[in-house]
């Protein structure tokens, strides 16, 4: 089940409504499997989700599909621990089951047979090379992709429509090259910076991204420790799938900063609440997404939910749920057209709830009055939104389209960073720049500061390393980053990342020769 909602679900309860307190039994919950009565089971504790159905981000329709049952092995690997405390109110929290439930429980978990996926990832970790022989962040990527659930795959890489932008994403670094400049002294090259004031070993950022624990259990943790054994900055998500105290709680020491990347609830009070909750665990700067008010059209991300299912029928039909010996009836083709399919995917229900009327004139004054806290706005994607954010008195804006999750076409982050230096130069001087999207090596980065970007985050190569080896994935790549910008800085002839000016890169279009 996709994030619950952040709304408020006060309810009223007539005096005869009396809920159980004595440890509930799996014969009992499966009474209330429809959209009347819906009790669901979650880590061996019983949640009656009725009147949460028609207001789940998912649609009720993903709900309904575990209920009178468990819906652990669904909840858990995308919900945060206290997610069901925040969202349910007290009294749908009906209890336990009891202990012959519970038994019965983990003795199906035990005996369930083993997907082909499950089996695949199980092979692929046995194979996986050791960290050591990971050269670059393609090869990490590679890692994981094989040792990973086809399901997490898919939401991690998927990008909308032909996922064009995605790929130019990455193909516009290789338009710019270098002027290098030589004989310079650079036997002290220092890549270190400060990033809204915070020191960072690299002029590089872990990029907000949901779910971590798609990848690996720890999932947000393994990132977080990552970044304190290297000092460099973790922006968290919204959607993460651990709690913001527990991923706070996984610093290596209390000083280190954290960022977060706020999705805007449309209620301005639910929006103020997680504020508060992030600026009480220490969190040091909001970085507000204004890019994703709708998932984009994310169809590897939609599809990986049907091979779910595909997956769920098998094991109703080994379970002697199906008609043995019968070919299923399949539906005709105009059955099929009326059928209601979600398109949203796994991405669909973490946006469902967000502000789709945000402004420059009311949401910046809105969010400077109920926060101290630095305010970078993320996602914008033109010049003229850059000015606008200047105006409005932001601290820093990440151009970024979303990792080419959301509109298709939009200008790849480095040709608006070229763009603004060519034709606003003045923003520089206003607030700081960052940028995220296709980012894999420490050349882009010096690409990237030349044109006078603070520094850039990377999304996706954090899910993935973490993913592959876990917090020492996250390490390693860091430290690949880090040899690879120090490189590029030496042979550029740059000493510290101030040295990195314009004149250092020209963008190149390259076109092939006339033929006579």
């Amino acid at each position: 089940m996709p994030e619950l909602s952040t709304r408020d679900h006060s309810v009223t309860f007539t005096s005869t409504l009396i809920y159980p307190t004595m440890p509930l039994s799996l014969k009992e919950v499966s009474e209330h499997n429809t959209d009347k009565s819906c009790w669901v089971v979650i880590k061996n504790k019983v949640y009656d989700v009725t009147e949460f159905l028609p207001e789940h981000p998912g649609g009720a329709k993903i709900i309904l599909k575990y209920a009178g049952r468990d819906a652990t092995s669904a909840y858990e690997p995308i919900h945060p621990p206290d997610a069901l405390e925040k969202n349910l109110p007290p009294e749908k929290h009906l209890g336990d089951l009891d202990v012959s439930s519970a038994n019965e429980l983990a003795a199906a978990r035990q005996d369930r047979k083993k997907t082909e996926d499950e089996l695949r990832m199980e092979r692929e970790q046995a194979n996986k090379p050791p960290l050591s022989r990971i050269l670059n962040l393609q090869e990490m990527e590679e890692v994981a992709r094989k040792v990973i659930s086809s399901k997490a795959w898919a939401y991690y890489s998927s990008a909308s429509d032909d996922e064009i932008t995605n790929i130019e994403n990455a193909r516009a670094f290789t338009r710019f090259f270098f002027h290098p400049r030589v004989m310079r002294p650079v036997g002290n090259c220092d890549p270190s910076t400060t990033i809204l004031g915070f020191k960072s070993t690299i002029p590089v950022f872990v990029s907000g991204a949901a779910l971590a624990k798609l990848g690996h259990p720890r999932g947000e943790a393994n990132i977080t420790e990552g970044c304190g054994r290297t000092s460099t900055i973790q922006m968290v998500s919204s959607n993460a799938s651990l709690s913001y105290a527990e991923i706070a709680s996984a610093r290596v020491s209390p000083s280190q900063p954290l960022f977060f990347q706020l999705y805007k609830h449309k209620d301005r009070a639910l929006a103020e609440k997680r504020i508060r909750e992030v600026e009480s665990l220490g969190y040091n700067a909001i970085f507000l997404t204004v890019d994703a008010i709708v998932a984009g059209n994310r169809e590897k991300d939609v599809r990986a939910g049907w091979t779910e299912e595909d997956v769920e029928a098998v094991a109703a039909e080994q379970q002697g749920k199906g008609r043995k010996g019968e070919l299923p009836r399949k539906k005709t083709d105009m059955e099929e057209l009326e059928f209601e399919v979600d398109t949203e995917g796994t991405a669909g229900a973490l946006v469902a709830n967000d502000d789709r009327n945000m402004t420059w004139n009311e949401t910046i004054p809105w969010l400077r009055s109920v926060t101290k806290l630095p305010v970078v706005v993320k996602g914008v994607q033109c010049v003229d939104d850059a000015v606008l954010a200047a105006e409005a008195g932001v601290d820093g804006i990440l151009l970024s389209n979303h990792g080419g999750r959301q509109l298709e076409y939009a200008l790849p982050s480095l040709e608006v960073l070229y763009q603004i230096r060519k034709q606003r130069p003045d923003i520089f001087s206003k607030l700081e720049v960052y940028i995220d999207g296709g980012i894999r090596r420490g050349t882009d980065v010096i690409k990237a500061l030349c044109l006078g970007a603070t520094a850039v985050g990377l999304g996706r190569p954090f899910l993935y390393a973490q993913s592959a080896y876990g917090a020492a994935g996250v390490v390693k790549t860091i430290r690949i980053l880090e040899r690879e910008i120090v490189t590029a800085m030496r042979l550029i002839g740059a000493r510290t990342v101030k040295d990195l000016v314009p004149d250092m890169v020209e963008r190149v279009d390259w076109q092939p020769l006339a033929k006579l």
